[in-house]
């Protein structure tokens, strides 16, 4: 439309607003169409057109940056019931950030449902989302339509038109069920990607890693990224793979961390070695020994005192020194193989109390029954309640009311019926992650219980909880 035209729309529209008729003030074209109609119907046929126009040919051309996106994928389970969509809403609102706001999704996905995406999208950066959403994330990033439909079976022929969500959540598929496999297609195309592609898919060998693993992972000794050769040492020394120097020489950082550890007995009748963490004197020492925690492999350590991981586990003396525990218990859950991974967790979770919080840095490695374990003992416990939100790749939605109806309950029932208000903020908090871990018949149970306790009914914090119980059955309507 040009500028002629627009002036003309502009004294129609000043004529119709001080209250006149404007047939007169028309272009020639439009009184034509108007022109045999009475004066009232005229200015109607006016109006159409006019109104037809500004909404047609004054609308603001797209700009050339704009590209055209596919239709948003169609994931692999049905959205959430419309009734429900309520709940849903008020529970993410609830949650702050968008670790809690994956929670939500991940409850909703254990029980067979995926969120509408007017109530939530996983950003393309986050990739903690559960893998259902992996197209979503994929278009989020750029995903082209096509690429999108292909995605039946991973190969090295259809490793491009996998898109890096759905790439990776394959790649973990296989190497559940054909590792080998997996690890030939990320030797094969990993090789060309970039130093941070070719990291992230050296990770996804924890999956299902193997001795038929190590001779991949030590030619990458060779790979052009530190990181890289980084990742595939700790992974080698998980499979008891010595990667540090081990000579004694004045070089040999896993020495050096030696020397920060004494020797010991114990016992009066059946004398045992004991390890404990030697007394510091500054602060330099204090940070040398964190870096060589950090840097050393749990194997190379462990063979420096002729020990088994097991047997330097059970002869660790936890206690002594709070932060070499902390640095110790990191060390095994990096390069510690998963014998002693799992020894190690039994042994905190027996002890209870503060050590069985330092679990928590092992969660990537422990199975999901030494995960439940750990949540009951922190629950049974109920002096680091907070630790819940802490917990990493918990399972959603199987505590049961048995597992929570103890010294937990007292202590929120507690919180909720005294007046101290950052106990009770405190107490909401925990609400929503037992919210996420509850199953539906325990999420009832507690709302009742700690709205009779005192929490308002309409709190916000019972968000989760009223959704997890409203998904009871995987309801579909």
């Amino acid at each position: 439309m040009n500028e002629l035209e627009q002036a003309g729309l502009a004294r129609l529209r000043d004529g119709w607003v001080s209250g006149g008729a404007a047939f007169e003030l028309a272009p020639a074209e439009w009184k034509d169409v108007a022109a045999a109609a009475s004066p009232d119907e005229q200015e109607r046929r006016l109006l159409a057109i006019a109104a037809q126009a500004l909404d047609v040919g004054l609308r603001p051309a797209a700009p050339k940056t704009l590209k055209r996106r596919p239709p948003l994928p169609v994931l692999a389970l049905p959205v959430l019931p419309e009734r429900l969509r309520p709940l849903l809403r008020a529970a993410l609102k609830y949650a702050t950030d968008a670790k809690l706001k994956t929670r939500v999704a991940t409850l909703v996905a254990s029980r067979g449902f995926v969120l509408h995406p007017m109530d939530w999208m996983p950003a393309a950066s986050y990739q903690e989302s559960p893998e259902v959403y992996a197209p979503w994330v994929d278009w989020q990033a750029g995903a082209e339509g096509e690429k999108q439909s292909r995605r039946d079976h991973l190969t090295a022929e259809t490793w491009d038109d996998f898109y890096p969500a759905a790439r990776r959540a394959a790649l973990v598929d296989l190497r559940r069920t054909m590792p080998a496999l997996a690890r030939t297609l990320i030797e094969t195309k990993g090789a060309s990607e970039s130093a941070e592609v070719r990291l992230a898919l050296i990770e996804l060998l924890r999956f299902g890693l193997g001795a038929d693993d190590v001779p991949f992972l030590k030619s990458l000794s060779a790979d052009r990224s530190g990181k890289v050769r980084e990742m595939a040492g700790r992974l080698l020394a998980r499979l008891g793979e010595h990667g540090n120097p081990a000579d004694g020489g004045s070089e040999d950082p896993t020495a050096e961390l030696a020397a920060f550890i004494e020797e010991g007995k114990a016992g009066f009748i059946r004398r045992r070695t004991t390890h404990a963490p030697v007394k510091l004197k500054s602060p330099a020492q204090q940070a040398r020994r964190a870096d060589l925690f950090a840097s050393c492999y749990f194997g190379d350590l462990v063979a420096r005192f002729g020990k088994t991981e097991a047997d330097f586990i059970g002869a660790w003396q936890f206690g002594v020194d709070d932060n070499a525990d902390l640095f110790l218990v990191r060390m095994v859950s990096m390069s510690g193989g998963d014998a002693a991974v799992a020894c190690l967790a039994d042994l905190l979770v027996a002890a209870g109390g503060k050590l069985a919080l330092l679990v928590l840095q092992l969660m990537l490695r422990l199975d999901s029954g030494r995960k439940r374990v750990l949540i009951r003992q922190i629950l049974n416990d109920a002096q680091n309640l907070a630790a819940l939100n802490l917990v990493e790749g918990a399972e959603a939605g199987w505590l049961e009311w048995g597992d929570l109806a103890g010294k937990a309950l007292s202590a929120l029932r507690s919180a909720f019926s005294g007046d101290n208000d950052v106990m009770k903020r405190s107490a909401e908090q925990h609400l929503e992650t037992i919210g996420f871990l509850a199953n539906p018949l325990t999420a009832e149970k507690l709302i009742g219980e700690v709205v009779a306790a005192g929490l308002p009914p309409a709190s916000p914090s019972l968000g989760l909880l009223r959704l997890n119980a409203a998904l009871a059955g995987n309801p579909t309507s």
